[in-house]
C-alpha cells in the first residue's frame, strides 16, 4: 500500500520548512559582523599605506567588512569623536595633531603608536657634506641657495620659514608640491648633486633613496612624533577583536616604506598592502596572536 500526502498537509509541511529557513536566515543575519569605518587622509602616503594594510587584515583575518573614508585631518578626528567613524590610524602626536587631541580627548581612545619615530625637517641625500642646519650657509653654493619645498602653508613649510630665521640662513624656500619636490630630488640624486628638501618620515622617498635629516640643534622642527591608532570607545563593544589587533599593529620604516613605494610606483593601495601581507606572514601572525 502506497502512502500519499494530502495537499493541505503538504502545504503545511512546506510552510513550516520555509519558516524554519527564515528563522535560520534571520539568525545568520543577526550574527553578521558590523562594518568597520576607518578614516584616513588620502594625500598622506603613510596614512594610505597603514590604513589599507589594517583594512586588508580586518577583512581577511578577522572577517569584518571595512569601509575606508578619506577626509581632512580635522574632520577625521571629529568623525571618530562623534562615532561616525570607528577609528583612524593617522593621528600624528603629540605635536602635529595636538589641537585635535585637545578638542576631542574626552571622546576618543588612543590605542598607541602604529608608527614610532615620525619626524619632519630638512632632508638631504646621504652623500651631501652638510650635516646640520647650522652649517648650511657654508655650503650655500652647493645647493644653489635654495631649499625645495612643498605646498605653501603646509606645516613643514611654516617650520622651515622659522628655521631660516632661527639659523640666519641665506637661502630661499621654493614652494612647489609633494610630487614636484620628489621629482627635483630624483633629478639631483641621479646627478649626485646637493639638494635640501622639506620632508617627513614615514615617506616612500626613504625606501627609494639613501637620505637623512639635517641636524636641528635649536629644535625648530620639534622632537620625534609617533603616528597613533585612535578609536571611538564604542568600538570596544562593537568589535573587540579589531581593537585587540589595532593595539598590536606597529610597523617599521622599511616595512611601511615598501608599501608606500609600491603605491608610488603605480600599484593600487589595497593590492600593495595584500602583497606585503603575503610576503610577511610572521609579522602578521604576531599582530593577530
Amino acid at each position: 500500500m502506497t502512502h500519499s500526502t494530502s495537499p493541505r498537509r503538504q502545504f503545511l509541511t512546506q510552510g513550516l520548512a520555509l519558516s524554519a529557513m527564515a528563522v535560520a536566515g534571520g539568525g545568520a543575519l543577526a550574527q553578521a559582523k558590523p562594518t568597520i569605518k576607518i578614516g584616513f587622509v588620502d594625500g598622506w602616503s603613510d596614512s594610505v599605506a597603514t590604513t589599507n594594510l589594517a583594512a586588508a587584515l580586518i577583512r581577511s583575518k578577522l572577517g569584518y567588512p571595512v569601509e575606508l573614508v578619506p577626509l581632512a585631518a580635522g574632520i577625521m578626528w571629529q568623525g571618530v569623536a562623534r562615532g561616525d567613524l570607528d577609528c583612524t590610524l593617522s593621528a600624528w602626536l603629540p605635536v602635529t595633531h595636538e589641537a585635535y587631541l585637545t578638542s576631542f580627548k574626552d571622546k576618543v581612545q588612543i590605542l598607541g603608536a602604529n608608527y614610532p619615530g615620525a619626524k619632519i625637517g630638512l632632508i638631504v641625500p646621504e652623500y651631501v657634506k652638510a650635516t646640520s642646519l647650522e652649517n648650511l650657509n657654508a655650503a650655500r653654493a652647493d645647493f644653489d641657495g635654495r631649499i625645495v619645498g612643498i605646498d605653501a602653508g603646509a606645516g613643514v613649510m611654516k617650520k622651515t620659514e622659522e628655521a631660516i630665521k632661527a639659523y640666519g640662513l641665506d637661502m630661499r624656500l621654493q614652494p612647489s608640491s609633494g610630487p614636484a619636490m620628489a621629482a627635483e630630488l630624483d633629478r639631483a640624486y641621479r646627478a649626485n648633486k646637493s639638494i635640501a628638501v622639506t620632508g617627513w618620515i614615514p615617506h616612500w622617498m626613504f625606501a627609494k633613496y639613501k637620505l637623512r635629516f639635517l641636524a636641528d640643534p635649536k629644535n625648530v622642527y620639534g622632537a620625534e612624533e609617533h603616528v597613533d591608532s585612535v578609536i571611538n570607545p564604542n568600538l570596544n563593544t562593537k568589535a573587540p577583536a579589531v581593537v585587540a589587533f589595532l593595539k598590536k599593529l606597529s610597523w617599521k620604516p622599511e616595512e611601511i616604506g615598501a608599501v608606500m613605494l609600491a603605491v608610488e610606483g603605480g600599484a593600487k593601495p589595497d593590492a600593495a598592502a595584500e602583497k606585503w601581507i603575503a610576503d610577511n606572514p610572521a609579522r602578521v601572525a604576531a599582530w593577530l596572536a
